[in-house]
């Protein structure tokens, strides 16, 4: 079982930024690509961005690509999603997911493991 920890998150003014992180202590945290997913009140979780096991590859959703930059530090057993220009739509339950197979895909279904979550409120 990996357990995935999402810490970062708060609230900010539109505009602004935050960097969230997921952390585990899994020591195959190489062996997963690794993903963020958010989910707003009311809505179905949402694919944001993917990494691959050797942060090589990075995949994003439309509505978040050049504001948002995923990356990965294996030493460090740790994933980051940095958050710029934030808008009120950014509004969510951010996770962070774990994928043991080598296909891309944004579904969540697909994900292993999920951290608990972390909010992100932008205010207008």
């Amino acid at each position: 079982q990996v357990q995935l920890v999402e810490s970062g998150g708060g609230l900010v003014q539109a505009g602004g930024s935050l960097r969230l992180s997921c952390a585990t202590s899994e020591r195959t945290f190489s062996s997963y690509a690794m993903g963020w997913f958010r989910q707003a009140p009311g809505k179905e979780r949402e694919f944001v961005a993917r990494i691959s096991r050797s942060g090589g590859s990075t995949y994003y959703v439309d509505s978040v690509k050049g504001r948002f930059t995923i990356s990965r530090d294996n030493a460090k057993n740790t994933v980051y999603l940095q958050m710029n220009s934030l808008k009120p739509e950014d509004t969510a339950v951010y996770y962070c997911a774990a994928d043991s197979s080598l296909v891309r895909t944004t579904i969540p279904s697909r994900y292993n493991y999920w951290g608990q979550g972390t909010q992100v409120t932008v205010s207008s």
